[in-house]
């Protein structure tokens, strides 16, 4: 066990809830006070749990990689980031956001495997269905975490998803596009792990060269990854809307939009996004809510 002293001023449970892929993640559970997370690292299985109190956190891991993920625990509590300034140009709704949140950090986990695999899951579809998703395949491909939580599963390992055929993920309601990607992601995991070790944008740039790997996935993973400030998952359906209804009034939006405006934040554009969506900045609500037909019957 290892305990450390922590910044008062951080609001933990907002810095670790970037990692969890909805309530029911079977590989993360975040709650008042304490975090579970079990990943595959590069030494193998782990499960590191967090517990904190006033200014002390004590952290905990088991597993081969239980040691590489304590390694980490700093930067999963967003210790490396010093916090933001507003600049003097900043629109009202950031500089509110910002006042509104200034305990959360941009954190960094070092787990691009782990955070590809949720947003491979997450292309072209609702949230509810790529959580629930995830759930299945998580729970169905991956293996009980060591430690003491037996409630934790470890995700899959990429010989655990290559093993399985395209077609094999067809009746989850993952499509075959889809399904290639995890494989990809899957078939060049060792590569992926190296990935982690590098900038941000030599990370993005390496990941391009994957097979449905876009600019989606690539901005979604390398934030809580690598805990890049500036990351942005453009081509999502719903992000332009809240961004050009924060700074701009509309309540519709393009990704070029979406860019101009945050322009002026460069560097920063990815804090900003996630400022303005956790201080509830959503426009009004359309489009589809889920699949007018399930993908197992295609």
């Amino acid at each position: 066990m290892v305990s450390l002293p922590i910044d008062p001023a951080v609001d933990l449970r907002s810095t670790l809830s970037v990692f969890r892929y909805g309530s029911y993640d079977p590989t993360t559970q975040l709650g008042d006070h304490d975090f579970w997370r079990a990943t595959l690292t590069p030494l193998g299985e782990a499960t590191l749990h967090l517990r904190w109190a006033a200014q002390r956190l004590d952290a905990e891991a088991w597993g081969p990689g239980g040691d590489w993920m304590l390694d980490r625990v700093a930067s999963m509590t967003g210790a490396a980031d010093p916090g933001f300034d507003c600049p003097a140009h900043a629109h009202r709704r950031v500089v509110q956001a910002h006042r509104n949140h200034r305990g959360w950090r941009v954190a960094a986990s070092g787990m691009l495997y782990h955070e590809l695999l949720p947003n491979v899951l997450g292309q072209r579809v609702t949230a509810r269905e790529a959580l629930g998703q995830w759930r299945t395949i998580a729970t169905t491909l991956g293996t009980a975490a060591p430690g003491p939580n037996d409630s934790l599963f470890v995700p899959p390992t990429p010989q655990a998803l290559l093993d399985h055929p395209a077609w094999w993920f067809h009746p989850l309601g993952v499509e075959a596009k889809r399904a290639e990607a995890l494989r990809t992601v899957a078939r060049y995991a060792e590569r992926v792990s190296q990935w982690a070790m590098l900038s941000s944008t030599e990370a993005s740039a390496k990941l391009r060269l994957l097979s449905g790997i876009g600019p989606w996935t690539i901005g979604a993973a390398v934030g809580p990854a690598l805990g890049d400030t500036d990351a942005i998952p453009v081509g999502d359906f719903h992000l332009p809307n809240m961004i050009c209804f924060a700074l701009a009034g509309k309540s519709r939006g393009s990704d070029a939009e979406m860019l101009e405006l945050l322009e002026p934040y460069a560097g920063q554009r990815g804090r900003v996004i996630g400022l303005l969506g956790m201080d509830g900045n959503a426009p009004p609500k359309f489009g589809p809510r889920k699949r007018i037909q399930p993908m197992y019957r295609r």
